[in-house]
Protein backbone atom coordinates (compact mmCIF):
# COMPACT_ATOMS: atom_id res chain seq x y z
CA UNK A 1 0.00 0.00 0.00
CA UNK A 2 2.91 2.51 0.99
CA UNK A 3 4.79 1.79 -2.03
CA UNK A 4 1.53 1.91 -4.13
CA UNK A 5 0.67 5.03 -2.84
CA UNK A 6 4.40 6.99 -3.31
CA UNK A 7 4.54 5.34 -6.85
CA UNK A 8 1.19 7.18 -7.33
CA UNK A 9 2.85 10.43 -5.72
CA UNK A 10 5.68 9.91 -8.25
CA UNK A 11 3.96 10.05 -11.17
CA UNK A 12 1.47 12.80 -10.06
CA UNK A 13 4.48 15.08 -9.64
CA UNK A 14 6.36 14.00 -12.61
CA UNK A 15 2.76 15.10 -14.82
CA UNK A 16 2.92 18.39 -12.98
CA UNK A 17 4.10 21.42 -15.37
CA UNK A 18 7.44 23.10 -14.75
CA UNK A 19 7.33 26.29 -13.58
CA UNK A 20 9.64 29.12 -14.24
CA UNK A 21 12.73 28.93 -11.51
CA UNK A 22 16.05 31.04 -11.00
CA UNK A 23 17.44 28.68 -13.88
CA UNK A 24 15.33 30.47 -16.29
CA UNK A 25 16.54 34.14 -15.59
CA UNK A 26 20.26 32.88 -16.05
CA UNK A 27 20.06 30.56 -18.24
CA UNK A 28 23.08 27.78 -18.92
CA UNK A 29 25.73 29.44 -21.73
CA UNK A 30 24.58 29.24 -25.37
CA UNK A 31 28.45 29.49 -26.70
CA UNK A 32 32.07 28.39 -25.86
CA UNK A 33 30.44 26.30 -22.95
CA UNK A 34 33.06 25.48 -19.83
CA UNK A 35 35.58 28.25 -21.48
CA UNK A 36 36.43 31.51 -19.97
CA UNK A 37 34.89 33.05 -23.04
CA UNK A 38 31.27 31.73 -22.27
CA UNK A 39 28.72 33.59 -23.32
CA UNK A 40 25.48 32.95 -21.87
CA UNK A 41 21.65 34.94 -22.62
CA UNK A 42 22.42 38.15 -20.64
CA UNK A 43 26.01 38.37 -22.28
CA UNK A 44 24.65 38.11 -25.83
CA UNK A 45 21.88 40.50 -25.30
CA UNK A 46 24.88 43.03 -24.35
CA UNK A 47 27.19 42.24 -27.00
CA UNK A 48 23.75 42.29 -29.65
CA UNK A 49 22.32 45.78 -27.56
CA UNK A 50 26.27 47.07 -27.88
CA UNK A 51 26.29 46.49 -31.53
CA UNK A 52 23.43 47.67 -32.54
CA UNK A 53 23.78 51.37 -30.08
CA UNK A 54 27.59 51.51 -32.30
CA UNK A 55 26.01 51.24 -35.50
CA UNK A 56 23.12 54.03 -35.22
CA UNK A 57 25.55 56.34 -33.44
CA UNK A 58 28.12 55.91 -36.32
CA UNK A 59 25.66 56.17 -39.15
CA UNK A 60 24.20 59.20 -37.68
CA UNK A 61 27.51 60.39 -37.38
CA UNK A 62 28.58 59.63 -40.85
CA UNK A 63 25.70 61.10 -42.27
CA UNK A 64 25.33 64.42 -39.93
CA UNK A 65 24.05 67.53 -41.64
CA UNK A 66 24.28 71.25 -41.03
CA UNK A 67 19.95 71.14 -40.92
CA UNK A 68 19.53 67.91 -38.99
CA UNK A 69 16.87 65.76 -39.73
CA UNK A 70 14.71 63.85 -37.08
CA UNK A 71 16.80 61.26 -36.62
CA UNK A 72 19.55 63.41 -36.30
CA UNK A 73 17.76 65.86 -33.93
CA UNK A 74 16.84 63.44 -32.14
CA UNK A 75 20.09 61.52 -31.48
CA UNK A 76 21.46 65.39 -30.46
CA UNK A 77 18.95 65.98 -28.23
CA UNK A 78 19.95 63.28 -26.72
CA UNK A 79 23.24 64.34 -26.40
CA UNK A 80 22.52 67.82 -25.45
CA UNK A 81 20.21 66.83 -22.48
CA UNK A 82 23.09 64.73 -20.86
CA UNK A 83 25.76 67.97 -21.54
CA UNK A 84 22.98 70.85 -20.26
CA UNK A 85 20.28 69.01 -17.84
CA UNK A 86 23.15 66.44 -16.16
CA UNK A 87 27.09 67.91 -16.73
CA UNK A 88 26.32 71.00 -17.20
CA UNK A 89 24.06 71.57 -14.29
CA UNK A 90 26.07 69.90 -11.29
CA UNK A 91 29.74 70.70 -12.49
CA UNK A 92 29.18 73.93 -14.60
CA UNK A 93 30.41 74.28 -18.22
CA UNK A 94 33.60 74.50 -17.44
CA UNK A 95 34.88 71.51 -15.15
CA UNK A 96 32.14 70.08 -16.58
CA UNK A 97 33.41 69.65 -20.41
CA UNK A 98 36.15 67.01 -19.20
CA UNK A 99 33.34 64.84 -18.14
CA UNK A 100 30.15 64.89 -21.15
CA UNK A 101 32.00 61.47 -22.73
CA UNK A 102 32.01 59.64 -19.95
CA UNK A 103 28.81 60.72 -18.58
CA UNK A 104 27.18 60.54 -21.84
CA UNK A 105 28.43 56.84 -22.28
CA UNK A 106 27.17 55.88 -19.13
CA UNK A 107 23.41 57.31 -19.56
CA UNK A 108 23.67 55.85 -23.18
CA UNK A 109 24.74 52.61 -22.08
CA UNK A 110 22.41 51.96 -19.54
CA UNK A 111 19.74 53.56 -21.15
CA UNK A 112 19.67 50.81 -23.96
CA UNK A 113 21.22 48.26 -21.92
CA UNK A 114 18.13 48.74 -19.06
CA UNK A 115 15.04 48.95 -22.16
CA UNK A 116 16.25 45.81 -23.19
CA UNK A 117 14.20 43.67 -20.81
CA UNK A 118 10.84 45.26 -22.61
CA UNK A 119 11.85 44.79 -26.34
CA UNK A 120 10.78 41.59 -28.00
CA UNK A 121 13.64 39.00 -28.30
CA UNK A 122 15.66 40.35 -25.71
CA UNK A 123 13.03 40.63 -22.90
CA UNK A 124 15.73 40.53 -20.48
CA UNK A 125 17.51 44.15 -19.00
CA UNK A 126 21.74 43.70 -20.02
CA UNK A 127 22.36 45.44 -16.35
CA UNK A 128 20.19 42.43 -14.52
CA UNK A 129 23.11 40.90 -13.43
CA UNK A 130 25.50 42.95 -10.76
CA UNK A 131 28.44 42.69 -12.91
CA UNK A 132 27.43 45.54 -15.06
CA UNK A 133 26.55 47.83 -12.14
CA UNK A 134 29.63 47.26 -10.59
CA UNK A 135 31.60 47.94 -13.29
CA UNK A 136 30.06 51.38 -14.11
CA UNK A 137 30.04 52.14 -9.87
CA UNK A 138 33.66 51.41 -9.74
CA UNK A 139 34.39 53.48 -12.80
CA UNK A 140 32.81 56.52 -11.34
CA UNK A 141 34.70 56.20 -8.25
CA UNK A 142 38.20 55.85 -9.93
CA UNK A 143 37.03 59.61 -11.77
CA UNK A 144 36.35 60.43 -8.61
CA UNK A 145 39.84 59.48 -7.19
CA UNK A 146 41.23 60.45 -10.03
CA UNK A 147 39.44 64.39 -9.71
CA UNK A 148 40.62 64.61 -6.65
CA UNK A 149 43.86 63.94 -6.35
CA UNK A 150 44.59 65.70 -9.44
CA UNK A 151 42.44 68.95 -8.10
CA UNK A 152 44.21 68.53 -4.43
CA UNK A 153 47.45 65.65 -4.45
CA UNK A 154 46.83 62.41 -2.77
CA UNK A 155 47.60 63.70 0.83
CA UNK A 156 44.80 66.41 0.58
CA UNK A 157 42.46 64.43 -1.04
CA UNK A 158 42.59 61.56 1.81
CA UNK A 159 42.59 63.96 4.31
CA UNK A 160 39.70 66.23 3.31
CA UNK A 161 37.61 62.81 2.55
CA UNK A 162 38.98 61.14 6.21
CA UNK A 163 39.22 64.29 8.25
CA UNK A 164 36.40 66.66 7.28
CA UNK A 165 36.61 70.06 8.83
CA UNK A 166 35.00 71.54 11.72
CA UNK A 167 35.04 68.23 13.47
CA UNK A 168 36.18 67.77 17.30
CA UNK A 169 39.08 65.66 17.22
CA UNK A 170 38.33 62.76 19.47
CA UNK A 171 35.11 62.18 17.01
CA UNK A 172 37.84 61.30 14.02
CA UNK A 173 38.62 57.94 16.22
CA UNK A 174 35.02 56.88 14.77
CA UNK A 175 34.26 59.17 12.16
CA UNK A 176 37.41 58.69 9.87
CA UNK A 177 36.99 54.87 9.54
CA UNK A 178 33.58 55.24 8.49
CA UNK A 179 34.14 57.78 5.81
CA UNK A 180 36.72 55.14 4.47
CA UNK A 181 34.47 52.56 4.82
CA UNK A 182 31.90 54.73 2.51
CA UNK A 183 34.31 55.95 0.12
CA UNK A 184 35.75 52.80 -0.45
CA UNK A 185 32.41 50.48 -0.01
CA UNK A 186 28.78 51.99 0.72
CA UNK A 187 28.98 54.67 -1.84
CA UNK A 188 29.63 52.19 -4.67
CA UNK A 189 27.63 49.50 -3.21
CA UNK A 190 24.40 51.36 -2.63
CA UNK A 191 24.92 52.84 -6.59
CA UNK A 192 25.45 49.84 -7.99
CA UNK A 193 22.03 47.59 -5.92
CA UNK A 194 20.29 50.92 -7.15
CA UNK A 195 20.53 50.02 -10.53
CA UNK A 196 20.59 45.95 -10.38
CA UNK A 197 17.62 46.25 -7.96
CA UNK A 198 15.23 48.39 -10.12
CA UNK A 199 15.96 45.93 -12.70
CA UNK A 200 15.70 42.61 -11.28
CA UNK A 201 12.52 43.41 -9.25
CA UNK A 202 10.90 44.90 -12.46
CA UNK A 203 11.63 42.26 -14.88
CA UNK A 204 10.32 39.35 -12.44
CA UNK A 205 7.31 40.68 -11.37
CA UNK A 206 6.52 41.60 -15.03
CA UNK A 207 7.25 37.93 -15.84
CA UNK A 208 5.12 36.91 -12.91
CA UNK A 209 2.11 39.06 -14.32
CA UNK A 210 2.73 37.19 -17.92
CA UNK A 211 2.93 34.07 -15.95
CA UNK A 212 -0.08 33.94 -14.21
CA UNK A 213 -2.11 34.99 -17.21
CA UNK A 214 -0.64 32.15 -18.85
CA UNK A 215 -1.49 29.86 -16.10
CA UNK A 216 -5.43 30.98 -15.56
CA UNK A 217 -5.78 31.33 -19.69
CA UNK A 218 -4.14 28.80 -20.98
CA UNK A 219 -2.71 26.15 -18.52
CA UNK A 220 -6.13 25.09 -16.81
CA UNK A 221 -9.31 24.86 -18.72
CA UNK A 222 -11.66 26.71 -15.99
CA UNK A 223 -13.72 29.51 -17.30
CA UNK A 224 -14.59 30.65 -13.79
CA UNK A 225 -10.70 31.91 -13.46
CA UNK A 226 -10.44 33.71 -16.78
CA UNK A 227 -11.24 37.14 -15.21
CA UNK A 228 -8.00 36.64 -13.12
CA UNK A 229 -5.84 36.05 -16.41
CA UNK A 230 -8.03 39.21 -17.58
CA UNK A 231 -6.38 41.33 -14.56
CA UNK A 232 -2.82 39.40 -14.56
CA UNK A 233 -2.92 40.32 -18.35
CA UNK A 234 -3.74 44.31 -17.38
CA UNK A 235 -1.07 44.34 -14.56
CA UNK A 236 1.44 43.15 -16.55
CA UNK A 237 0.88 45.67 -19.51
CA UNK A 238 0.92 48.37 -16.80
CA UNK A 239 4.23 46.78 -15.80
CA UNK A 240 5.36 46.69 -18.98
CA UNK A 241 4.95 50.63 -19.36
CA UNK A 242 6.32 51.44 -15.94
CA UNK A 243 9.41 49.50 -16.76
CA UNK A 244 10.12 51.67 -19.81
CA UNK A 245 10.00 54.59 -17.20
CA UNK A 246 12.05 53.04 -14.47
CA UNK A 247 14.98 52.24 -17.03
CA UNK A 248 15.19 55.84 -18.67
CA UNK A 249 14.71 56.62 -14.66
CA UNK A 250 17.92 54.52 -13.86
CA UNK A 251 19.99 55.52 -16.25
CA UNK A 252 19.63 59.35 -15.81
CA UNK A 253 19.85 58.79 -11.94
CA UNK A 254 22.70 56.54 -12.21
CA UNK A 255 24.78 59.53 -14.67
CA UNK A 256 23.57 62.19 -12.58
CA UNK A 257 25.19 60.27 -9.27
CA UNK A 258 28.13 59.87 -10.95
CA UNK A 259 28.21 63.15 -11.91
CA UNK A 260 27.63 64.36 -8.34
CA UNK A 261 29.95 61.99 -6.99
CA UNK A 262 32.70 62.89 -9.10
CA UNK A 263 32.07 67.18 -8.49
CA UNK A 264 32.24 66.35 -4.60
CA UNK A 265 36.09 65.50 -5.31
CA UNK A 266 36.78 69.16 -6.00
CA UNK A 267 37.89 71.97 -3.75
CA UNK A 268 34.70 74.33 -4.34
CA UNK A 269 32.79 70.81 -3.30
CA UNK A 270 34.02 70.89 0.26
Amino acid sequence: MIGAALNSLTLASATQPEYPSIDDFLPPELLFQGTPFAINRIILVRILATIIMLIVLGVTAHRVKLIPGRWQGAVEWLIEFVRDQIVYQVMGELRGKRYVPMITTVFCTLLVFNLCGIIPGFNIAASATITLPLVFAMWCFCQYWIAGIREKGLGHFLRDELFPKGVPAPIYILLSPIQLLELLVIRPFSLTIRLFANMVSGHLILGLCLSATQFFLIDIANKAMAPFGVITFAAGMFMFLFEALVACLQAYIFAILTTAYINMSFPEAD
